[in-house]
């Protein structure tokens, strides 16, 4: 019997629970992005000195960003993409991406950026379910991937809807372990090990994946929207992972991609004059590094409170104590 008071009393301390409060992070910099391509902003990465960006809508292009007074400047570094390794998602799907494609451009639906210390770039194709690899003098060709890769992240629950498919990927700096984040119903977190010129899941190729729906900041009203992920990045041996409807950034452990502390950045993207009229996050980018995070904004070509109809790139400053810290 005391134990079942005790079990009580413990649930009803977590029904009462008063709901954890997020550390605010701060904006330093708000730079409007001049030159992209209609717009689309879907990925960031800082190789070395050279911030680069990828459009959802280029299939052949990716930009660098160049400091142009209070506004960043995009310059096209074009490549040539093979034609892509045949994709594993099923027939349903790919003819609704092929669809989207000619529709609104870019068939190979380019949604996330990242790099290793030798200055190549990868780039995650959501219609495809595959990695590009631009080398620094500008070559491309596609990873190859496990062949278990979609299969598993399938019956995982992740890759079964259209447009919600991997949104974000990171790599170490030595361009040995890559992961991608898948972005919704299910959302999840894949992992991949480079073993020569191929790559292979050990152990398995999925970290997570979870459900479920969530409620968006108050300024948006609190409405329900499932959780997703709409960026990722590796730094200082964790993931950070952009969660773009709750407006925040939260680490993750590399052994099995749990998360451990989150910081909130509504604060500053939901201040009256950021506000756009649609109730949804338009956070699709994140780099991080020791001093802060770089988070870029696609805003689907909406013109916001303010007047500022242009993709953005915000800098973050890093939380009191470090990206380390103990939670």
């Amino acid at each position: 019997m005391r134990s079942l008071f005790l079990a009580l009393g413990l649930l009803a301390g977590v029904v009462h629970a008063e709901p954890v409060v997020l550390e605010e992070l701060k904006l330093q910099a708000e730079y409007p992005v001049e030159g992209i391509n209609g717009g689309n902003l879907s990925g960031l990465a800082l190789c070395g000195e050279i911030m680069w960006a990828v459009s959802d809508r280029d299939d052949d292009r990716l930009y660098q960003l160049q400091l142009d007074g209070s506004l960043l400047r995009a310059e096209a570094e074009t490549f040539v993409a093979p034609e892509p390794p045949e994709s594993a998602l099923p027939w349903g799907l790919r003819m609704r991406n092929w669809a989207a494609g000619l529709v609104r451009g870019g068939k190979l639906d380019f949604e996330g950026l990242s790099c290793d210390a030798q200055g190549n770039r990868y780039l995650v194709s959501e219609t495809r379910a595959a990695v590009l690899q631009v080398s620094s003098n500008g070559n491309a060709q596609w990873l190859n991937l496990p062949s278990g890769l979609v299969r598993q992240a399938r019956a995982s629950g992740m890759l079964l809807h259209f447009n919600q498919g991997f949104e974000g990927i990171a790599i170490d700096p030595a361009g040995e372990r890559l992961w991608l984040a898948a972005e919704q119903r299910r959302r999840g977190l894949t992992v991949m090990h480079r073993r020569g010129s191929g790559w292979r899941c050990t152990g398995g190729c999925v970290l997570t994946s979870e459900s479920g729906e969530e409620a968006s900041p108050e300024a948006l009203g609190g409405h329900m929207a499932p959780r997703d992920f709409s960026g990722l990045a590796y730094f200082g041996e964790k993931l950070f992972t952009l969660e773009r409807q709750a407006h925040r950034i939260c680490r993750r452990t590399l052994g099995d991609g749990e998360m451990d502390i989150c910081w909130s950045f509504a604060g500053e993207a939901l201040a009256e004059q950021r506000r756009y009229a649609r109730t949804y996050g338009m956070a699709e980018a994140l780099w991080i590094d020791k001093d802060g995070a770089w988070i870029g904004v696609d805003n689907g070509g909406q013109t916001r409170a303010d007047g500022e109809s242009r993709p953005l790139v915000w800098r973050l400053a890093a939380p009191k104590g470090g990206w380390s810290r103990r939670p």
